[in-house]
């Protein structure tokens, strides 16, 4: 005969066990909340980075103008332009909720910018050049982006210790475009070469390295890079508007695919977190790669959200998502449910008891 104690034994061994079962269907079919991030006056708004904290960055239309906005604690902030400009746009933000973007100047030209503790500052442009866009920053300051020279040709710029440094081209080019830096320094963007086409680049240790295409492809572009190395971007096929987002680790360029049905021929990855996570969009709908599967994100909301999401831009470490929802044509920002700390504690918890019962 079984004892109460087993009986009771039993029934916290198949509680854990249910709650096990639950918690891995949730991992395994991750839904998302829609928070709307609201504008600064006027549509459209536009997420395109976000932080570790949820801090969201991007531009909204306002006066007439485009705007600059950082997102915080449920508020969006416009953060103005760099003195006598009338347009601005935010692109990248670290975990120190430091901001990078351009700005419209005086004389009409874009310059980079690098906005930290209440204040924007012009970071130039490489000798000789007129105007700069500044597209991603690490966690040390690091700013990433291009800039005109004196030859009129545009270069890629790292901007660090308040010094913009060109960083060259790829052999044979004479234009380059940084967009991506991680916390090792190590920069992607993409370059011209000695036939004219533009390939992805590795920046690291002081040397440029072309990372080349996906089968087929006669051009790539690098969006972006975690602090894993993983690379992500589109490559671009011999057949006019015709690109497929790629993931490149370890030496290898994958094709993510498309998602199904629909115009398969416009796909690009925009962001990428520590877990290898891609985001970007695929025949005018958003995607999100994880574990080697594409998935529509609208499959992943609440259909009586009212929202329809177009792109995605970036991804934090936690899974949150940001970007643009067309017919609302507004930023969005997709936090998942269960979140996964909520996870981790009911996880633990469950451990917990099981052993407390094994004790007893």
């Amino acid at each position: 005969m079984i004892s109460a104690r087993g009986v009771a034994r039993a029934a916290v061994v198949a509680a854990v066990v249910i709650l096990g079962l639950s918690i891995s269907a949730a991992l395994g079919a991750v839904q998302y909340t829609v928070t709307d991030l609201g504008t600064l006056g006027g549509q459209p708004s536009q997420a395109n980075g976000i932080n570790n904290s949820g801090q969201v960055v991007g531009y909204s239309f306002a006066a007439n103008n485009y705007y600059a906005f950082l997102y915080s604690g449920g508020v969006m902030t416009n953060l103005g332009t760099l003195p006598g400009g009338d347009h601005s746009y935010a692109i990248g933000i670290n975990n120190s909720g430091q901001v990078v973007g351009w700005s419209y100047i005086t004389n009409g030209y874009a310059h980079a910018f690098l906005y930290s503790s209440g204040l924007m500052t012009d970071l130039g442009t490489l000798p000789g050049g007129n105007w700069s866009q500044a597209n991603g920053i690490n966690n040390s300051g690091q700013v990433v982006g291009y800039s005109s020279t004196a030859n009129g040709y545009e270069h890629a710029f790292l901007y660090s210790g308040g010094v913009m440094s060109d960083l060259g081209t790829l052999p044979g080019g004479n234009q380059s475009t940084a967009y991506g830096i991680n916390n090792s320094g190590q920069v992607v963007g993409w370059s011209s070469t000695t036939n004219g086409y533009e390939h992805a680049f590795l920046y690291s240790g002081g040397a440029m390295t072309d990372l080349g295409t996906l089968p087929g492809g006669i051009q790539s572009h690098a969006y972006g890079i975690n602090d894993a190395g993983q690379v992500f971007g589109a490559c671009f096929y011999d057949t006019p508007n015709v690109f497929h987002a790629f993931l490149y680790s370890e030496g290898v360029m994958t094709d993510l695919g498309a998602l199904p049905g629909g115009n398969q021929t416009q796909i690009c990855a925009r962001g990428i977190n520590i877990s290898g996570q891609v985001v970007g969009f695929s025949g005018g709908r958003p995607f999100l790669y994880s574990g080697g599967v594409m998935t529509d994100l609208n499959s992943l909301i609440d259909p009586a959200s009212g929202w329809t999401l177009n792109e995605a831009y970036a991804i934090n470490d936690s899974g949150q998502i940001v970007g643009i929802g067309m017919n609302q044509n507004r930023a969005f920002l997709l936090t998942p449910i269960p979140e996964p700390a909520t996870l981790t504690l009911l996880a633990a918890g469950a451990a917990a008891l099981v052993a407390r019962r094994k004790k007893n």
